[in-house]
């Protein structure tokens, strides 16, 4: 048991999360995701992305370098349509400082989740629960 760590992160999530460096790349997705896709993938069947997105933001920083360090995959046939689950991973990227997630078209997102250092398969059940986050830097102490 760790102090201050949300339940969530699992001890293969919290090593993945460590591991990663500026620029790489986590894929946050929902339980209909390809299970085949990606490098490496963990299942947390009992998580809904949005709270798995609240929990990965609690430790890592998004890119403040590239535009868009958070990317949703778009509504097939409807590009422009914001699921009630991308609103609510919006609002908590706003919350924190960041701009709204850009969306990708589905083979687009599935290609950029595939080369993710990790893809984190949730239980996430509402359809385009996917978000795929950049990681930033985190400063050194004299300039936070």
């Amino acid at each position: 048991m760790l102090i201050g760590i949300p339940g969530l992160l699992t001890p293969d999530l919290l090593h993945a999360l460590a591991s990663m460096g500026h620029g790489d790349t986590i894929a946050l997705v929902d339980a209909n995701y390809p299970a085949s896709r990606g490098k490496r993938t963990l299942h947390l069947p009992g998580a809904n992305v949005v709270a798995m997105l609240r929990a990965v933001l609690s430790l890592v920083p998004l890119d403040t370098f590239v535009p868009n360090p958070a990317a949703v995959m778009q509504v097939v046939g409807d590009p422009d349509a914001v699921p009630p689950v991308v609103a609510e991973m919006n609002e908590i990227l706003s919350s924190g400082g960041n701009l709204p997630a850009a969306s990708l078209e589905r083979h687009a997102f599935y290609a950029a989740a595939a080369d993710a250092y990790v893809i984190v398969r949730t239980g996430e059940r509402r359809f385009f629960g996917n978000i795929i986050l950049t990681m930033g830097v985190i400063a050194p102490p004299e300039k936070r």
